[in-house]
C-alpha cells in the first residue's frame, strides 16, 4: 500500500468514524477527552489519584462510545483509563429534553 493510498484510507475512515458519531452521539450524556482519545458516555468517574512522585487520573466510563477508527468495536459497557495528562469531561446539551419557555416549568 502506498502512503498515497494510507492517506486516502485514513480520510475514509475518519469521515465514516464523523458519520457515525454524529448519528450516536444524542444517546450519549458526557464527552471525555484525554490525551489518547476521545469518548462519549453516560457515566463518568474521574478520581485524582497519587503516586509517591506524580499525580494521574483515573477515569471510570460506562455505557460508552470509543473514537478511534482501528477499534473494531467502538461501544463498549465499561472503561478505564490512567492518564496523567488533564481529563476534560463536558456534559453533552439536550435540547430535546428542555422544557417549554411557556409552560407550567418554564421561566
Amino acid at each position: 500500500m502506498s502512503a498515497e493510498d494510507l492517506e486516502k484510507y485514513e480520510t475514509e475512515m475518519e469521515l465514516q468514524l464523523y458519520k457515525e458519531y454524529r448519528d450516536i452521539v444524542g444517546q450519549f450524556s458526557y464527552v471525555v477527552e484525554t490525551e489518547r482519545r476521545f469518548y462519549l458516555a453516560n457515566g463518568v468517574d474521574v478520581q485524582v489519584r497519587n503516586s509517591d512522585t506524580e499525580v494521574y487520573f483515573e477515569v471510570a466510563m460506562s455505557d460508552a462510545w470509543v473514537w478511534d477508527m482501528y477499534r473494531p468495536t467502538r461501544f463498549v459497557k465499561n472503561v478505564r483509563v490512567i492518564t496523567f495528562k488533564d481529563v476534560n469531561v463536558e456534559e453533552l446539551d439536550k435540547p430535546d429534553l428542555r422544557l417549554p419557555d411557556d409552560g407550567p416549568f418554564g421561566g
